[in-house]
């Protein structure tokens, strides 16, 4: 498996922190030691870099002594190898991709050592990657699943996560193939998007938190439909296989959340997932305490600006977790009172 942005030495180190002020001053204050961690996220346009980012904004805002440097770049798969070799410090944890990397399977199938290497992961909180938007514009003459035959659908980044799920869950509901019965788009999150406003994709799939900025956006110049899971497919034994995979929830997209440019009368069935930060085990104990900490006191002051922001709450940062908490994270968790299950509590 190659990987893409290499990181050049460790990703960690220390520097000083501000300079000393020509300003009269006799004696210029000493500058305190920052810690720089590494973070890689999802590609801007997706629910993970708009949680993950603000992650980064709100610690480094309050801690002096933190800074997190964001990469938006690659995929989740990716970025869960290196954290677990030490090359990253923070990465977006998945449920469903943990599981694969534990097992060896799938794009994890010709790496040996991903099963022994996951274990060096560690959880700091949950969120929702939001519900899967299957989105197309409202004159296109696609207006179910059925539809996407001979069409040019993202599915997701190439190797993502994601793009594992739709593809399946499209052949579960319809039996259209990706690469066969329709074309599978080949971008980033931020080109399809872009793509998409521009006429040359036909579907546009992004798993968000409604409403997602980036769909808004979309939904200012044309009108827009969102595709979803009839009660027939939801009852079928290969979709539901893939909806009750780790991480694995549904839900609705209700119509008018994107304003009067959302032409569906009734809430549209789709499936979803829950993803969270996590962190390589090489990662310092207090630090990380601190990190969620401030994440997480800082967090509140921001959600009545972001309604998609809301969806994050701390008392669902343990939800579907499938890999320990990092004892900086537990030691929070523990200090404010939350039930920690032994599952999530971490050997070392």
């Amino acid at each position: 498996m190659t990987f893409l942005g290499r990181i050049a030495g460790a990703a960690r180190g220390t520097a000083l922190g501000g300079a000393a002020l020509a300003c009269g001053l006799a004696i210029a204050p000493a500058a305190q030691a920052q810690e720089f961690y590494r973070m890689a996220t999802l590609g801007p346009g997706s629910s993970p870099y708009l949680v993950m980012s603000t992650f980064a904004q709100v610690v480094n805002e309050r801690l002096d002594d933190v800074e997190i440097q964001v990469s938006a770049t690659g995929a989740a798969t990716q970025h869960a190898m290196e954290a677990a070799m030490g090359q990253l410090d923070f990465f977006m944890w998945s449920a469903s991709v943990h599981q694969l990397m534990q097992d060896g399977a799938a794009m994890y199938a010709n790496i040996p050592q991903a099963a022994e290497l996951s274990g060096n992961l560690r959880a700091v909180f949950a969120f929702p990657l939001g519900l899967y938007h299957i989105t197309t514009y409202a004159d296109s003459g696609i207006e179910s699943l059925d539809d996407l035959a001979g069409q040019d659908v993202f599915l997701g980044p190439p190797g993502g996560g994601a793009t594992t799920i739709m593809a399946n869950t499209i052949e579960a509901a319809t039996g259209l193939v990706a690469g066969e019965d329709y074309t599978q788009v080949q971008l980033g999150w931020d080109a399809a998007a872009q793509a998409f406003q521009d006429g040359r994709i036909d579907v546009y799939i992004n798993s968000t938190n409604a409403p997602s900025p980036v769909i808004q956006q979309m939904a200012l110049s044309r009108e827009l439909r969102f595709l979803g899971l009839s009660d027939e497919q939801l009852a079928m034994e290969s979709v539901q296989a893939i909806t009750g995979r780790p991480g694995g929830v549904l839900g609705r997209i209700e119509p008018g959340i994107y304003g009067e440019n959302q032409v569906n009368t009734e809430a549209v069935q789709t499936l979803g997932s829950i993803v969270g930060v996590g962190a390589g085990m090489h990662v310092d104990a207090d630090a990380v305490y601190e990190i969620t900490k401030a994440f997480w006191e800082g967090v509140a002051e921001m959600q009545d600006n972001a309604p998609w922001l809301r969806e994050v709450r701390r008392e669902n940062a343990l939800q579907a977790l499938n890999l320990p908490l990092h004892p900086g994270a537990l030691r929070y968790y523990e200090e404010i009172g939350m039930e920690i299950p032994d599952a999530l509590r971490p050997a070392e």
